[in-house]
C-alpha cells in the first residue's frame, strides 16, 4: 500500500489551493452575503481546466482521477465551500453523459463547460421526493421524435445559471418494478415551458446557485435520452457512488480549513497572559480536530480510488466516507467557532461560514441517515 501522492498530485494540490487563495479567498465573504453567482471567478477556473477536470481529454477535460478530482474539492473547500461548490459542480450530472451518453451528446454537452461557456446541473429531487428517488413524478411522454416532460423539481444545483440539465422522470409508470420506469433525459434551459426561481436565504453555500425548476411540456428531441430508455435509476445510483465521494472530499476540505483556521487563531489569542494553545483543553481539542480530519482523509481517498479502479465495496465506501466526512466536517467546524470564541460567531472570521457551509454535507446526495441505510444493506447483501 502506497499513501504518497505522486509529485503531480502534489503539483495539482499547490496550484489549486494558490488559486482558491489569491483568487476566491479575498471576495467568499462578499459572495456569500450578497447570496451571488461568482461568474468572473468561474472563467477563471475554466481556464486553469477546472470546470472539467475529470471529464475525458478527448472532450477538452483535464482527465484528472477520482482521486485527483477529490484533490481539487479539498483545496477549494478548505479556502471557501460556497464558491468551491460553483466550480466542481460545473458539470453536475456530467457523469451520466460520460458513462451512458451517445458520442453526440458527449461533443454537445461537454466541452463548452470546460471552456466556461456553458454550466449544467443535475435535476433529480422534487418536493415530494428526496432521498426516495423512486417517488420521482415528473413525467416524459414519447410524441414523435420528441419527449414532453412536465413536472417539478426542488433544491436544484445551478439552476437559475445552467445551460441545460440532466432530468430524472418516470418515462414507464406502469414499469414491474419501481426501479425500471425511470430514465435520464437532457433539457436545455431554454426551451419553451422551462423556468427556474432562485432559492435565497440558505444557511451555507450561499455563493452557490439553488433553484426550484418547473417543466412545463418541454420539449426536447428524441436523442436527448441518455443511454436506454428504463435504466435511469441504475444510472443513478453509479452516478451517486461518484458523487458522493466527491461530497466526502468536501466534508475534508472544511474539516481542513477549520482546522488551520483554529491552530492560527490559537497561535495568536491570548488570555491570561499567554496563548491559549497551552492550555490543555485547547491542545486536545486540536489534537481531536486534525485526527478525525486525517481519518475522513484517508476514508475518502480509497472511495476515490475505487472509482476509478472498479472495486467491489464502492457503494459501501462511498457511504461510508460520505457520511463519516460530513459528520468531521461539522464536528471540526463547531470546534473551531468554539476555539474562537465570540470571535467566531460574527462573520469577522471564516470559521462562521465554514461552519454554516459544513451542515449541507450532511444533506445533499443522500442525508446522513441514507447512508447508513445504504451501508447497513450492503453488508447484509440486500442491494437497494
Amino acid at each position: 500500500m502506497d499513501f504518497h501522492l505522486t509529485e503531480e498530485q502534489e503539483a495539482i494540490r499547490e496550484e489549486v489551493r494558490r488559486f482558491a487563495e489569491n483568487e476566491i479567498a479575498p471576495v467568499a465573504s462578499e459572495y456569500d452575503e450578497e447570496e451571488k453567482y461568482p461568474h468572473d471567478i468561474m472563467q477563471k477556473a475554466a481556464k486553469m481546466g477546472l470546470t472539467g477536470a475529470h471529464f475525458p481529454v478527448e472532450y477538452g477535460g483535464v482527465g484528472y482521477s477520482s482521486l485527483e478530482n477529490a484533490l481539487v474539492t479539498e483545496e477549494l473547500f478548505a479556502v471557501d465551500p460556497g464558491i468551491g461548490l460553483c466550480i466542481t459542480s460545473a458539470g453536475f450530472g456530467a457523469e451520466a453523459i460520460i458513462n451512458f451518453g451517445t458520442e453526440d451528446q458527449k461533443e454537445r454537452f461537454l466541452p463548452p463547460i470546460v471552456e466556461g461557456e456553458s454550466v449544467m446541473g443535475a435535476a433529480i429531487s422534487e418536493p415530494q421526493a428526496g432521498s426516495d428517488v423512486t417517488s420521482v413524478r415528473t413525467q416524459a411522454e414519447k410524441d414523435g421524435d420528441e419527449w414532453v416532460l412536465n413536472g417539478n423539481k426542488m433544491w436544484i444545483t445551478n439552476g437559475t445559471v445552467g445551460d441545460y440539465f440532466v432530468v430524472m422522470c418516470q418515462t414507464d409508470p406502469d414499469a414491474d418494478d419501481r426501479y425500471s420506469g425511470f430514465s435520464q433525459i437532457v433539457v436545455e434551459s431554454d426551451r419553451d415551458g422551462f423556468s427556474a426561481d432562485k432559492i435565497t436565504g440558505k444557511m451555507g453555500i450561499r455563493a452557490s446557485d439553488t433553484a426550484e425548476l418547473i417543466l412545463d411540456d418541454v420539449r426536447v428531441p428524441e436523442e436527448n435520452l441518455i443511454g436506454t430508455e428504463g435504466m435511469g435509476f441504475l444510472q443513478l445510483m453509479q452516478f451517486f457512488d461518484e458523487t458522493r465521494t466527491a461530497v466526502a472530499a468536501q466534508g475534508v476540505g472544511i474539516a481542513k480549513g477549520a482546522c488551520e483556521r483554529a491552530l492560527e487563531y490559537a497561535k495568536e489569542r491570548e488570555q491570561f497572559g499567554r496563548s491559549i494553545s497551552d492550555f490543555q483543553a485547547i491542545q486536545h481539542k486540536l489534537a481531536e480536530m486534525h485526527t478525525a480530519t486525517e481519518a475522513a482523509r484517508q476514508l475518502t481517498y480509497k472511495s476515490a480510488w475505487s472509482v476509478d479502479n472498479d472495486e467491489g465495496q464502492l457503494t459501501a465506501l462511498a457511504s461510508m466516507a460520505k457520511e463519516f466526512a460530513s459528520d468531521v466536517a461539522t464536528d471540526v467546524a463547531d470546534e473551531a467557532v468554539q476555539i474562537h470564541g465570540g470571535a467566531g460567531f460574527v462573520n469577522d472570521h471564516d470559521v462562521e461560514r465554514l461552519y454554516r457551509d459544513s451542515k449541507i454535507t450532511q444533506i445533499y446526495e443522500g442525508t446522513t441517515e441514507i447512508q447508513k441505510t445504504i451501508i447497513a444493506r450492503e453488508l447484509l447483501g440486500k442491494g437497494f
